[in-house]
């Protein structure tokens, strides 16, 4: 059996999520899209699957090979834009036979199993698929994450204070930091990674990867990213000055320009072509 998924390029409404990663390996409950996506398919006796991207195929290459993590045979094809559903079934049609099956061709933006909960039409709508998927991110193929109890999901090697407080539903993801006296939840998302100072406070919000919240924070009703604080229901960005409140633990990592990740592919496969792309782009900035 054959599926294709279609990863998501931009999406104004949440511009933000994507400006390190593309869309499909944003990290959502300390996975990616895509890797739900697999591991759902997988369960689903699905053998054989295309992935047509257009943001940076070659780190979804690196991060599902062929696919043999999931038992499956993988093939990530390079996209000049992202197709919709209906041109994806003109151009791959011969793979997908001539009476395709209904959902053989998927647009990523949402979870598996859950339309009615779009994941890229705004952060709020982002969040409230977040909250709805969070009892069903522990996948089968997935180690490292455990449920306290009942709404509760923490990662076996984060570091929680017994003198913090555990809201359900909250997540801990793996590696995290849980300082005393901190609140997490109700409704509260720690990405992998992150570090809460004591008497912080989380609620109704998702603290994003690898960010630290500093002593006595309150961050409720929005994302916070690094050294940026989204408001949840305007989608409104602040900037936070003060490092001892909130900030990046690591330096985030440089997206490559897409006409640079194209050249590099290209490279690959054909250097002549590549070395003609790359005289033909220099010779146009001197102009």
């Amino acid at each position: 059996m054959t599926r294709i998924l279609i990863c998501p390029s931009a999406r104004p409404a949440v511009d933000l999520l994507a400006s390190s990663t593309p869309l499909a390996l944003t990290p959502l409950l300390g996975q990616s899209l895509l890797e739900y996506w697999l591991s759902h398919l997988a369960c689903s006796g699905i053998s054989q699957l295309t992935i047509l991207a257009h943001d940076q195929p070659e780190e979804i290459r690196a991060l599902l090979g062929g696919g043999e993590r999931w038992g499956m045979n993988l093939n990530v094809i390079d996209e000049s834009r992202e197709l919709t559903a209906a041109q994806a079934l003109l151009k791959y049609a011969k793979e997908l036979g001539p009476v395709p099956e209904s959902g053989a061709i998927t647009v990523l933006d949402h979870f598996p199993g859950s339309p009615e909960y779009p994941l890229f039409t705004g952060y709020a709508e982002w969040f409230k698929a977040l909250l709805h998927w969070m009892p069903q991110a522990i996948t089968p193929d997935r180690v490292g994450m455990r449920q306290l109890r009942p709404g509760v999901w923490a990662g076996i090697d984060s570091h929680i204070s017994p003198e913090a407080r555990l809201v359900s539903p909250c997540w801990v993801g793996r590696h995290a930091f849980v300082g005393a006296r901190a609140v997490v939840g109700p409704d509260a998302i720690l990405e992998d990674g992150t570090f809460l100072e004591p008497a912080a406070e989380v609620v109704e919000s998702c603290i994003g990867m690898d960010t630290f919240v500093g002593q006595f924070a309150r961050i409720r009703n929005a994302i916070a990213s690094r050294d940026l604080l989204i408001n949840c229901h305007t989608g409104c960005v602040t900037k936070v000055p003060d490092p001892f409140l909130l900030c990046a633990l690591r330096a985030p990592r440089r997206r490559i320009p897409r006409w640079r990740a194209k050249l590099t592919t290209l490279y690959a496969h054909n250097k002549e072509e590549a070395s003609l792309l790359l005289k033909h782009l220099f010779l146009k900035k001197q102009g």
